[in-house]
């Protein structure tokens, strides 16, 4: 094969990889661009686009207290500055083509940061010489969660994390065959931004990986090219204690109920039975033999890295306790497939079990853009309410601070949208502001929503459908729902309001009061 040949073969695969990439990954850009504004998936993005926009009005500026959040004692995040910046960074190259740069910018990161992990994988996979490449990258494209952590609108930092560990997975894989320099500082490196962008998933990967040398393979912790690598590793994790200043502190116990309740809300956080479909949906069915396939690798000598078993077992059980771990474990058996397969010895048996493999990822892509007309129908509904409230919000922007309270997993984008600080906030470190604003909704007497909103210093109430706001209130207290609590009130019969709340403006999906706190105590309509 000629070296033009091989070029054009190279260029054809980049090209389609890239092509599926993108496809999956912005295949919601009808949920993400409508009516030419931009949203975002959920509530923490918009907490990330919060600190984006106060470090691309203040550069440098290093964001150790939320004050847009749990108002007004605001939280300690454990977010870190380097997925801050790098949106700041592409909102830079965008702001001559847009007026929107930093929105853009949010909406695009994470397809950017999956397209140039796919890159990667791909140059590293074809330097590597693996015999069935073709199928990690079709999973690594494909798989419905892996595309979940790097789709349009999401600027999650889990898209950062994601390639940092592709990364530094490839780095050890190539190291334990070559004595390479440059290897162990791509791995060091790569290791030391992971911690520096979360100090959670990222920490325990690496005790796992550093556990499995430590038992099979002391010799990395003292060979001269590996030490290079530990080096890169420290310097940036001491560099980031320096710029960040703080430790990450857990601000509740994991014991308290409101956490407990709070937890059950948060789908990354639910645990994944072992006989739920959505596995498959995953990984494919070839994970159905891969403890098989992973066994026979394994008494083959070298078939795969000791460490790479560790870290798959490791997320995999992982994940069957939190889902949020999916990430990590669909990336670590998309990179171990050539090795399962390797063990098959038929080619052409091995690439029709990969083909049958992605049949249940194949079906879950087909009802995704595809979808039928109950689940058309949720989707056209929630683009409706997200712009309500993106109208509803905006009114709110001032040059004072007015403080708002509205349901805890809207507060975030509302905080976006207005610039004014919100009572409640999306992550754990707000849960006080979080159980106010429930307490809120769910009084029955005027003093206790009065002086909830007296001593959160509470200019704007922002109410949303009575139903869902009092089922989530509730279940996140622990409590029964009450027979004619606020939230009803105000969402069904406004007219009847407490005085010291007066409606200024509603459409259909969300009704704005304000809150005139130092009125004279009122009773509810009886």
């Amino acid at each position: 094969m000629t070296q033009a040949s091989r070029w054009y073969i190279a260029a054809f695969e980049i090209g389609i990889l890239s092509a599926l990439i993108l496809a999956t990954r912005c295949a919601n850009y009808q949920d993400v661009f409508v009516n030419g504004d931009i949203y975002f998936s959920d509530a923490d993005c918009y907490s990330r686009m919060t600190r984006a926009h106060l470090c691309l009005e203040h550069p440098g500026l290093v964001i150790r207290h939320h004050s847009f959040e749990n108002f007004p004692a605001g939280t300690a995040p454990h977010t870190t500055a380097p997925f801050d910046y790098l949106i700041v960074a592409l909102a830079a190259v965008l702001k001559p083509f847009t007026v929107r740069a930093l929105d853009l910018a949010g909406a695009i990161i994470s397809p950017l940061l999956g397209l140039i992990a796919g890159w990667f994988l791909w140059w590293w996979a074809r330097r590597s010489g693996l015999r069935y490449r073709g199928a990690l990258l079709l999973l690594y494209a494909a798989s419905p969660i892996l595309v979940h952590g790097t789709e349009l609108g999401r600027p999650d930092h889990q898209s950062l994390l994601i390639l940092l560990f592709a990364v530094a997975v490839c780095a050890e894989c190539t190291l334990q065959n070559e004595a390479s320099r440059r290897w162990s500082i791509v791995s060091g490196v790569a290791w030391g931004l992971a911690l520096w962008v979360s100090l959670y998933e990222p920490l325990i990967l690496l005790a796992i990986v550093l556990i499995a040398h430590a038992i099979w393979a002391r010799r990395n912790f003292s060979l001269p090219q590996r030490r290079l690598g530990w080096a890169a590793l420290g310097t940036i994790v001491l560099l980031a204690f320096v710029i960040e200043r703080r430790f990450v502190v857990w601000p509740v116990s994991p014991t308290d109920s409101i956490f407990a309740n709070w937890m059950g809300t948060i789908g990354e956080l639910r645990a994944v039975p072992l006989d739920d479909p959505i596995w498959l949906k995953w990984a494919g069915l070839l994970l159905v033999p891969a403890p098989a396939l992973l066994w026979i690798a394994f008494r083959k000598r070298n078939a795969i890295p000791v460490f790479l078993m560790a870290l798959l077992v490791a997320t995999f059980a992982l994940t069957i306790w939190q889902a949020r771990w999916a990430y990590f474990f669909v990336a670590i058996f998309a990179l171990s497939l050539p090795a399962l397969l390797g063990v098959v010895t038929n080619r052409a048996l091995a690439w029709v079990a990969i083909g049958i493999s992605l049949l249940p990822t194949l079906q879950d892509w087909d009802e995704t853009l595809w979808p039928n007309e109950s689940q058309n129908a949720l989707r056209l509904e929630r683009r409706r309410e997200a712009m309500g409230w993106r109208s509803a919000a905006v009114s709110l922007a001032s040059d004072n601070e007015t403080p708002f309270l509205a349901p805890w997993w809207l507060s975030p984008a509302v905080a976006y949208w207005s610039g004014q600080p919100g009572i409640a906030g999306s992550s754990h470190e707000a849960l006080d502001g979080i159980a106010r604003s429930a307490r809120f909704f769910l009084a029955t007497e005027p003093e206790t929503a009065r002086e909830i909103l007296h001593s959160s210093k509470v200019a704007w109430v922002l109410v949303y459908d009575a139903d869902r706001t009092i089922a989530n209130s509730s279940a996140l207290l622990g409590v029964p729902s009450p027979p004619n609590p606020l939230a009803r009130i105000l969402d069904r019969t406004p007219s009847q309001a407490p005085s010291f709340l007066r409606l200024v403006s509603q459409n259909d999906a969300c009704k704005v009061f304000q809150a005139e706190i130092f009125r004279e105590k009122a009773d509810f309509p009886r």
